[in-house]
């Protein structure tokens, strides 16, 4: 598979969305997926210009997330903004990456995409509870490059 077309099918992305969905209704973190085929950058450089094209740093509570994958490269970054560094252990994305890669290795990439949305969905709780003023203020739809 070296395309971003061939990558998820759109029931896949469906299922992608709706746990973003699902993982916002308890935090007032934004998350968001970006799939794009291939990048010269290193896969967390790259996470951080996309995620800055995306306007993801102007959220209230800096408190976004960002899925980065590279279909061609095999690459994958989890990175989140600078509110949520602020508060949060050194560690704190490496189980929802490990999560993520093994099902990847596996060839789910739904399911691993699915499974570390729903996981930082619930460590972002503990620190970025949903209020109920909050606003969806990112798109929770899987962007491509």
């Amino acid at each position: 598979m070296s395309k971003v077309e061939d990558f998820l099918t759109p029931e896949e992305e469906s299922e992608i969305v709706k746990a973003i969905s699902q993982a916002e209704k308890n935090t007032s973190g934004e998350i968001r997926v970006h799939i794009e085929n291939h990048n010269e950058k290193p896969p967390l450089e790259r996470a951080q210009e996309v995620f800055n094209f995306l306007g993801m740093d102007n959220t209230l509570m800096r408190n976004g997330v960002l899925f980065y994958v590279g279909v061609s490269d095999h690459t994958f970054a989890i990175i989140g903004d600078e509110g949520i560094h602020k508060v949060v252990e050194e560690d704190f994305w490496d189980c929802t990456k490990d999560t993520v890669i093994s099902h990847f290795k596996e060839k789910k990439y739904k399911d691993g995409l699915v499974a570390g949305i729903l996981r930082a969905g619930e460590r972002l709780q503990q620190y970025f509870p949903f209020s109920n003023d909050d606003s969806n203020e990112l798109s929770n739809e899987i962007s491509k490059g």
